[in-house]
């Protein structure tokens, strides 16, 4: 009725008006039609625009159409998952640094160059997988492998095809070579005997000059409550073990603690991780292990440096082992580790620079490298942002300009009611980015006023917003595009101040008591 273009008498509010009215009309010819109404609600306004819907039944129920689209979905899955790799890799490269901390002198007096500390890379490990989904059940799986230690190394290749029997379990076959060992057959089965309890077991055998060695391990694991589970396993064969273990994971922490009797180690491990609630992802952990190859204490942080990678260091100290440092970025899928042995002594110089010196370089980069960059990168994403929606944004605002133009003489009567019974009055309304941090000083706020149509939505001294955007709203729209959006609200209710901030996705009801301005002071 607001938008009727009948109601409007000037020429310029009067083909305003005809525009706005005909997205009215648009949407009701949609939410009138079962049938469009039934894809409305399953697509969203996208898949009104896709063809095909010709050819669907028109006798079809919303829940048939449901169903329909439904199926569409899992052939599309299905088709996604067969294009999918899932590539996995780690390279871990180990760096022998001893020398800056257990330097024998007497040995280089008359080497050149002798005055550097010698810094070496004494191994590496390279490994790399890929799945090929076969079917909805078949998955294939290839893997290899490279190590080098020392000068000596070897490399190996493996596949394996996985198969999902049923919900409760699968299968997996596995063959592999490689130039230091003979063929390996393996067999790995997984099974959830109850809701709470589930048996792997893997099966193998390595054929090699000396015979063929076998190898089993299983392993039953049972949740213990919501949030805990508890394991046993048992391995024969090479290094042949018993182990019991216990892991409480939640939202703010890990713990595990663990027992192992085997040979030729046997060990007691306990851990724990906190997990900070903060954007970064922050993890501090710790952990004491010991056993008949003496006892190692580790400790160390992670923390998410950008969307896809994770960057983590530990320091591990243990006897006699000795001194080392652990970093490791983790991006996407790929791990790379270097591991960092420092000393075989527990020298108290080793153990401080492990620990500060990553933090100090961390903090460095951070600051001057990596939150430089990633604001960069922000912003050009949201630049590029801007200019692919800047032709729809700016038919947004023009649209909600004109509503509000429209909107005046409804406005006014509403005000003029609700004045004459002291009801709610909205002074001042304004949406988009707001500034208020110190630290974002140098920001632009970017807000809109939506006094106008807040109160056009006022009905019987009450205004309801549900939990959605609303730049959606009649006279709104997106004052900036990809940013954290706030609506504020100031208005009057029995002759009596109130404001109000809630974010974009928050419901809002007014008027409350609690949003009453305290005018006593």
């Amino acid at each position: 009725m607001l938008y009727h273009p009948d109601k409007h008498r000037d020429p310029e509010l009067k083909s305003q008006a005809e525009q706005l009215f005909n997205l009215v009309h648009q949407a009701y010819e949609v939410l009138s039609d079962p049938q469009t109404r039934a894809i409305y609600d399953i697509y969203g306004r996208k898949g009104l625009e896709m063809e095909g819907w010709e050819i669907v039944e028109r006798r079809r129920t919303p829940a048939e159409i449901r169903e329909e689209f439904e199926r569409l979905q899992r052939e599309r899955e299905e088709r996604r998952l067969q294009q999918r790799t899932n590539p996995k890799g780690t390279i871990s490269v180990g760096v022998d640094a001893t020398d800056l901390f257990d330097r024998y002198d007497e040995d280089y007096e008359d080497v050149p160059g002798s005055g550097f500390p010698q810094i070496e890379i004494n191994k590496m490990h390279i490994s790399q997988s890929i799945e090929a989904p076969l079917t909805a059940t078949d998955t294939a799986i290839l893997s290899g492998s490279l190590s080098t230690q020392n000068g000596n190394g070897g490399g190996s290749i493996n596949f394996a095809l996985r198969r999902v029997t049923s919900a409760k379990g699968w299968g997996e076959f596995e063959f592999g070579a490689g130039d230091l060992q003979g063929p390996l057959f393996g067999l790995k089965l997984f099974r959830n005997l109850t809701p709470r309890c589930f048996i792997t077991t893997n099966c193998a055998l390595q054929f090699s000059s000396r015979g063929i060695r076998p190898g089993l391990t299983t392993v039953l694991a049972r949740n213990l409550d919501k949030n805990t589970m508890g394991y046993l396993q048992w391995r024969w064969g090479i290094q042949s073990a018993m182990n019991t273990s216990i892991v409480r994971d939640t939202k703010t922490s890990h713990f595990t603690v663990a027992f192992q009797l085997g040979i030729p180690h046997s060990f007691a491990l306990i851990s724990y991780q906190h997990k900070f609630q903060d954007d970064d992802q922050t993890r501090v952990k710790g952990s004491l292990k010991t056993g008949f190859f003496g006892t190692v204490v580790e400790y160390g942080a992670e923390r998410k440096i950008s969307r896809h990678s994770i960057l983590g260091a530990s320091v591990s100290i243990g006897i006699p082992q000795g001194v080392s440092l652990k970093i490791k970025l983790n991006r996407a899928s790929q791990t790379y580790f270097f591991p960092i042995h420092l000393t075989d002594q527990l020298l108290p110089s080793a153990i401080f620079y492990a620990t500060v010196g990553p933090l100090v370089v961390y903090f460095a980069m951070h600051r001057l490298v990596i939150k430089p960059y990633l604001r960069a990168q922000k912003e050009k994403e949201l630049e590029k942002q801007r200019e692919s929606t800047a032709t729809d944004i700016l038919q947004k605002k023009q649209e909600a300009e004109s509503a509000v133009r429209l909107m005046q003489e409804s406005v006014r009567r509403i005000i003029e009611a609700e004045e004459s019974r002291m009801g709610l009055i909205i002074l001042n309304a304004w949406y988009g980015k707001f500034v208020n941090d110190k630290s974002r000083k140098n920001e632009k706020a970017k807000v809109i006023d939506v006094t106008v149509p807040l109160q056009c939505l006022v009905k019987d001294s009450k205004l309801i917003l549900t939990e959605a955007s609303k730049a959606g709203l009649p006279g709104f729209y997106d004052p900036c595009v990809g940013e954290e959006k706030s609506l504020k609200v100031l208005y009057q209710f029995r002759g009596v101040l109130h404001q109000v901030m809630v974010t974009d996705g928050e419901a809002l009801r007014i008027p409350k008591q609690s949003h009453r301005i305290d005018t006593d002071g």
